[in-house]
């Protein structure tokens, strides 16, 4: 499971013209699956994602986490954060889960989120084509993979 976080001051997601997702200030995580992923990657990484202290505190030093701000949370499905790119120019995407293992992994970490922050957080669609529009603030942008915890 790959995420990549960005912290960002506004994020939407749009689909079809209509937008689906809006926060002001928060956490834009776009979020991958491969086949091996498990129930317990998805706990591990939601219980860091809500602990991770990328928010500044009153003397402006990255202090704060999502649980000490109260800020918001969108979530938007990307299965090209598991491209490979070694061989040649086109991206091979064999490592994502396909969609019959990701949608159900997909839900299941938008509950996690939610039982770890206390409240619901926003989403894309999976699968569907999106607009995803963010100011990042900082910019702060950390990638975490729950197969390489560094």
């Amino acid at each position: 499971m790959r995420v990549l976080v960005q912290r960002v001051s506004k994020s939407s997601v749009t689909i079809e013209e209509q937008v689906v997702a809006t926060i002001g200030k928060g956490m834009l995580l776009l979020v991958g699956f491969e086949e091996a992923d498990t129930k317990e990657d998805i706990e591990w990484m939601a219980a860091k994602l809500v602990k991770l202290r990328i928010f500044d505190d009153n003397e402006g030093v990255m202090n704060l986490s999502i649980q000490d701000t109260n800020v918001d949370v969108i979530i938007v499905s990307q299965f090209t954060l598991h491209a490979q790119t070694k061989k040649g120019n086109r991206p091979s995407y064999i490592k994502a889960a396909r969609p019959e293992q990701a949608i159900p992994l997909y839900k299941e970490f938008i509950a996690a989120m939610e039982k770890e922050l206390g409240k619901p957080v926003q989403t894309g669609e999976f699968g569907a084509e999106m607009m995803v529009e963010l100011i990042n603030d900082g910019p702060v942008t950390i990638w975490i993979d729950t197969k390489n915890k560094e």
